[in-house]
């Protein structure tokens, strides 16, 4: 070891200097001419965290000592509402491995590559054995360097490197050799300051794109709600001649809908009834959403046991309401379903005929608010709801005239479909906004940013300093 020191001691100021860079042939991609490639070692440390020592455990109440851990890392920062803490005997055990506000954290062990840094009410804070502490940092803007790590260039380096077992884990020495472009100084902090006015912006068109997905239900709810209280068609019924007093309220039993249940006797089928393919779909509650049928991983029954059961075999026209589990997804069994051969099983009903009603108004109806409330009252069963038929007989359903009932159907259909374009736009956006930000940071390590001043002195000359 001696030996070791005295030589790299006897290395000169050129050697070293070559020492620190990255050679050209090892350069992930090429940079600004004033910019170098380093790795982490020649600008910082790389120290580990520390687990709780057997026998001692973390507390629910607030002591000096947070312990932090993986699970605290949030948004580059930490979820201070979640921190746990150790007591003065587990610190003595493990004071020597906490992390301070100039130290940039990173997740070594399960999630590789979370980086951040601790707010200042957690300086000091001790750090999980599943993370680590790059530390020491020299010649480089603490913010810099963390948004370096969350780069493209970084994060791939460090996937490679990762060592995959049960749980997958980073070594330290791995972090060292992470390569990354060093630019002068003053680059840096231009680069810090335009990373994040632009993350600002696309941060806050998230937020708002955000708030229109997650209101698409409330949204949704509103529309249904007027549609069946009237509200929806008050143009159509003046148009008309005709007021709310033509609606009616009726219960389920009191109309001319049939209610049809699936077959639950002995000819039921059973596991080895069902084949990969056969003559009749046997229908499942999961192949009944709120949004209509879904064809995926159907069960087959011959077309001989087909015949053998009693009730539950689909015409067109029929509505399929689910009965059991998930309780009033509803789909109609229109020309828009190409299969043929349709039955149900024991948890769901048809409701068939029904000369009041349009039946698409039917399919509406059961999504709205004005009908699940009814179903949560009604239905029955702790473990697995159900909603038995002299239950669903009992729902009060509004009823205008069919001819009013097919202006609302128009209606909804319009404002309900621009709904999902205006949620299909935002969760587009979403999606985008997280392939914007890894841009964003591919072209800032990349010099691409427009910040970059060429006539500035060459970051070499920071490495300089540091070895």
């Amino acid at each position: 070891m001696a030996r070791g020191k005295k030589a790299a001691k006897a290395l000169t100021p050129e050697e070293r200097l070559e020492q620190a860079l990255v050679p050209v042939e090892e350069q992930p991609y090429p940079i600004p001419e004033n910019w170098c490639w380093v790795t982490i070692g020649a600008i910082a440390s790389v120290k580990g965290g520390k687990r709780i020592p057997k026998g001692n455990k973390l507390v629910e109440y607030k002591t000096d000592h947070p312990y932090i851990r993986v699970t605290d890392f949030d948004n580059r920062s930490i979820a201070t509402e979640q921190v746990k803490y150790i007591d003065e005997e587990t610190f003595k055990l493990i004071r020597n491995y906490t992390i301070s506000t100039q130290d940039v954290y990173i997740s070594i062990a399960g999630t590789i590559g979370k980086v951040g840094i601790i707010p200042d009410d957690l300086d000091g804070a001790n750090l999980t054995e599943n993370a680590a502490k790059i530390t020491n940092i020299r010649g480089v803007e603490k913010n810099f360097l963390l948004w370096l790590l969350e780069s493209e260039v970084a994060q791939s380096q460090m996937r490679d490197a990762t060592i995959s077992t049960t749980q997958p884990k980073l070594a330290l020495f791995r972090i060292e050799n992470v390569k990354f472009p060093l630019s002068p100084l003053t680059e840096q902090q231009r680069i810090v300051s335009r990373i994040e006015s632009l993350f600002s912006k696309l941060d806050e068109a998230k937020e708002k794109a955000q708030a229109v997905v997650d209101g698409f239900e409330l949204r949704k709810s509103a529309i249904l709600h007027k549609a069946f209280t009237g509200e929806l068609t008050e143009k159509w019924r003046k148009e008309h001649g005709v007021g709310l007093d033509s609606w009616a309220e009726q219960k389920l039993k009191d109309t001319t809908i049939q209610i049809i249940d699936g077959d639950r006797g002995t000819s039921y089928p059973k596991k080895q009834d069902f084949t990969s393919n056969g003559y009749c779909i046997f229908l499942n509650a999961k192949n009944v959403t709120k949004v209509g049928f879904k064809f995926e991983q159907l069960e087959f029954i011959s077309k001989e046991k087909d015949e053998e059961l009693r009730s539950g075999k689909l015409t067109r026209g029929d509505i399929v309401l689910t009965t059991r589990g998930t309780i009033g997804n509803v789909a109609i069994y229109d020309s828009n379903v190409s299969y043929e051969h349709l039955r149900i099983n024991s948890g769901m009903v048809i409701f068939r005929n029904g000369i009041e009603f349009y039946k698409s108004y039917i399919v509406w109806l059961f999504q709205s608010r004005d009908i699940s409330s009814q179903i949560e009252k009604l239905q029955t069963g702790s473990a697995q709801p159900q909603l038995p038929i002299k239950v669903i007989k009992e729902l009060l359903l509004p009823v205008p005239s069919v001819a009013e009932q097919v202006e609302i159907v128009r209606l909804l259909d319009f404002f309900i479909y621009k709904e999902q374009q205006a949620k299909a736009a935002a969760e587009s956006v979403l999606s985008q906004i997280d392939t914007m930000k890894k841009a964003i940071l591919a072209r800032a390590f990349r010099g691409e940013l427009g910040t970059n001043d060429p006539a500035e002195e060459w970051a070499g000359e920071l490495v300089i300093k540091m070895i």
